[in-house]
């Protein structure tokens, strides 16, 4: 079988859905780069990103027949599964546990590879230049919410600020991120 070069989404998903190995593969090779991205940038750490794109993959393979064109594009459908898993291993007894064994050195040395690692060579969808454009409030909350996992009640608490003004900055934001990706289109 020779490898697939370039598919519409139409036609990738429509692959994907009868259970197509190349296709699964041409999805791989095609958007596995900018699905780890999001997903280091959430779990900060090389070994929970690894095993959690592969739990990401395996997501996507088994549940593409719940995927609907009509709420939106493939790889945003993508983006959000591998958010939310980034999210769930965070979130997991082990490895918050992990987290509060770790001496306090190897937090500062992972926290400063990754901001220069990843902040300047992983960001593959140019997301971060997008988020630079909102103003500074704006970003801080769609980092937290989206990049770190908070919830609004979360983000309120840390910040100290009404939930319903997180509410309303982030409707903002979001106004605002669609305004300027519209523009990159």
């Amino acid at each position: 079988m020779s490898p697939i070069h370039y598919l519409e989404e139409k036609t990738l998903i429509s692959l994907l859905q009868n259970k197509d190995q190349r296709a699964f593969n041409y999805l791989y090779d095609n958007y596995a780069g900018a699905l780890y991205g999001v997903i280091i940038r959430i779990v900060r750490s090389k070994t929970y990103a690894d095993e959690v794109i592969q739990d990401v993959f395996v997501k996507i393979w088994n549940h593409v027949d719940t995927f609907d064109a009509t709420k939106g594009r493939l790889y945003t459908w993508m983006i959000n599964i591998a958010r939310n898993v980034a999210i769930d291993c965070i979130k997991s007894k082990g490895v918050q546990n992990e987290q509060k064994n770790q001496s306090l050195p190897n937090i500062v040395d992972d926290k400063e590879k990754h901001n220069f690692t990843i902040a300047e060579d992983v960001d593959f969808i140019g997301f971060k230049n997008v988020l630079n454009e909102l103003k500074t409030d704006w970003k801080l909350l769609i980092e937290m919410a989206y990049f770190e996992g908070y919830t609004q009640q979360e983000i309120a608490v840390k910040l100290d600020i009404p939930i319903g003004t997180v509410k309303t900055r982030t409707r903002g934001a979001l106004l605002e991120l669609k305004r300027i990706l519209k523009e990159y289109q």
